[in-house]
């Protein structure tokens, strides 16, 4: 594998790696929190800020774009909450409402960015399907220091997030502050949505997020192990997908995360230990066979027997 692989595409199957593990350990907290499509509104509404970032500085210093995409996704997520509670408008449409607004606003200012000296040579349509390839080594230091500091809140944390997750009220009672795990939830979910944008793209960051951790529910029903087998999942996703993208002529990486994630999915759906449809058809057909021997072994219902 080495000797197949640069040095540089090395560090990015690296990054790609922890990325995809950082973002199935948050998917899972996101689907536990039913706020799935909030990874996808934030993913989107990144987009701004990475162009206006490159616009302010005139050049492309991840650790400036990586800021300016964080500022972008929490003023989408405060507006969402703004919208939820001071209208009738529900959560799901606030989200599909900034999500369309801001990935708008985003093309325009791309499209007049582009437009300007230099600007078509910026790279920056690589944030809207991901480019991988184009990361230097300093753009993947950047993203593993990040989202090895992801990790580590979540398995830090881990009790607490149980409690947050599933039971609130007792949390509550335990002195854990509801404020403080939202904060620390909404912020470890947009970091981990900015520091992938590069890689995987700001349309399909979110499917990172999401399939991972709805694969590892059709395998166990245990958080702790959801939480390791949707890591694994992402971290999988991450290396396939841009193994085939170092090998293919240079096409961009996140469609092929993405392909890799669903075929993940498929398997899981398929073959699932605890959910997978396979098992369900073997549950099935034995609950139907028990059944009909309790009923054929009781009296008087044999064959004949009536009258």
């Amino acid at each position: 594998m080495n000797a197949l692989l640069s040095p540089n595409a090395q560090w990015v199957l690296l990054s790609t790696l922890i990325l995809g593990m950082a973002s199935g350990m948050i998917g899972c907290l996101a689907y536990w929190k039913r706020q799935s499509l909030m990874s996808d509104s934030l993913s989107h509404a990144a987009l701004p800020g990475v162009v206006i970032a490159f616009a302010i500085v005139g050049v492309k210093e991840m650790p400036v774009m990586i800021a300016g995409a964080a500022a972008s996704a929490l003023a989408g997520a405060l507006l969402i909450h703004w919208i939820r509670s001071s209208s009738r408008i529900k959560e799901d449409t606030a989200m599909g409402i900034i999500l369309s607004v801001f990935f708008g606003f985003g093309i325009m200012l791309l499209t007049i960015v582009n437009r300007t000296a230099g600007g078509n040579q910026s790279g920056l349509d690589g944030f809207i399907y991901g480019q991988a390839a184009s990361m230097v080594r300093k753009d993947v230091y950047t993203m593993l220091a990040l989202a090895a500091l992801v990790i580590l809140i979540v398995f830090a944390a881990f009790k607490e997030w149980k409690l947050f997750l599933f039971d609130p009220d007792f949390a509550k009672g335990l002195g854990l502050s509801r404020r403080l795990m939202d904060g620390v939830y909404l912020g470890v979910l947009v970091l981990v949505i900015v520091i992938g944008i590069q890689a995987v793209g700001v349309i399909l960051m979110a499917a990172l997020l999401i399939i991972p951790s709805v694969s590892a529910r059709y395998w166990t029903n245990s958080f702790k192990r959801m939480v390791l087998l949707s890591a694994l999942f992402g971290g999988g996703s991450g290396m396939g997908g841009t193994l085939i993208s170092t090998f293919s002529a240079n096409w961009p990486t996140g469609p092929f995360i993405v392909v890799a994630s669903s075929a993940l999915f498929v398997i899981s759906l398929l073959f699932g230990a605890q959910k997978g449809l396979l098992v369900k058809a073997i549950q099935l057909r034995a609950q139907k066979q028990s059944v009909a021997r309790s009923w054929s072994g009781e009296p008087g219902v044999k064959e004949g027997s009536a009258g």
